[in-house]
């Protein structure tokens, strides 16, 4: 099959402009960086996107969950298959102190629209970028909360196109690890449980922790994010920072100097730009200390022939 059929195929199901051929993934991730997916899928319901994912799995086409482009590296050759984003499913519905999102929601979005109705306990996520499904993936966590100490069940499509509910045992949350990424799922949905708080309070800690975010990141470039796991023991960005590679970095990407535990995307890098200052980092982190840092950011895609 090629992917003129794969479009034919699924702007059948879909509407026509939610498929496109060859879309630019540096359109759709916070680096800015990325070439063109074969095909690029934008569905708007969890039906949408169920026929996506077992069509996929059907005729066995490579699929990639883009979510909403943070936390990834997507090399300069693109991607060939299928890249799918979940950016359609935005629906957030409070009932009492249960709040659900569908997995293409904000996190950010979501922590103050739980905010403005005086529950606590999102607080923790309101400078995180990402998704809701991606923050379920990743256990997304800052400042002394994490996604698992609210989580109360999710919904997923597998890798089959399956349709499964898993309870917050079910989904394995650990240090930016779950069930989720060790199986391939897709979050479709997501069922937190809060407390009922006091509204000075929570304005209060979401002011202060925005603060600490936008004072300590380099929120002023594209970047994926925090690029490592923090080692047993330690501080990625401390590491770093004691090896002296802020503000090195290859083309136009480099170690931040506001946070060496970023990389930023300062002057139109591409990719391997990006790719090889995170080998740099590595190697000299090796060198100086024998710790191997582990990436928390993915990189996908393929290389530019």
């Amino acid at each position: 099959m090629t992917k003129e059929q794969w479009l034919a195929d699924l702007r059948g199901f879909l509407k026509e402009d939610h498929v496109k051929m060859d879309e630019p993934l540096h359109l759709h991730t916070l680096t800015k960086m990325g070439g063109p997916a074969d095909i690029f899928v934008e569905p708007t319901t969890e039906e949408e996107t169920a026929f996506t994912v077992r069509y996929a799995y059907k005729n066995k086409i490579p699929l990639l969950l883009l979510g909403n482009g943070s936390n990834m590296v997507v090399r300069d050759g693109g991607f060939r298959g299928i890249v799918l984003t979940l950016k359609g499913l935005q629906t957030i519905r409070i009932e009492g102190s249960t709040i659900y999102a569908q997995g293409g929601a904000d996190i950010k979005k979501v922590s103050k629209v739980v905010a403005a109705k005086q529950l606590t306990g999102f607080e923790f996520a309101c400078g995180i970028p990402g998704s809701i499904g991606g923050a379920m993936a990743m256990n997304a966590g800052a400042y002394g909360g994490e996604i698992k100490d609210i989580i109360k069940q999710a919904t997923v499509l597998s890798r089959e196109g399956d349709m499964l509910v898993l309870s917050k045992e079910d989904l394995g949350l650990g240090y930016r690890k779950s069930i989720i990424t060790k199986k391939g799922y897709f979050v479709l949905s997501a069922e937190f449980e809060l407390e009922v708080g006091k509204q000075m309070i929570i304005d209060a800690k979401m002011s202060e922790l925005t603060y600490q975010r936008e004072t300590k990141q380099p929120l002023e470039f594209p970047s994926a994010g925090s690029v490592f796991k923090r080692p047993p023991g330690n501080f990625a960005g401390k590491l770093i920072q004691e090896c002296d590679l802020q503000g090195r970095g290859f083309g136009g990407a480099e170690v931040s100097t506001k946070h060496a535990g970023f990389i930023v995307n300062k002057d139109n890098a591409s990719a391997n730009d990006y790719i090889q200052t995170i080998e740099m980092v590595k190697k000299t982190v090796f060198e100086k200390f024998g710790i191997d840092l582990e990436l928390e950011v993915k990189i996908v895609g393929e290389d530019v022939l």
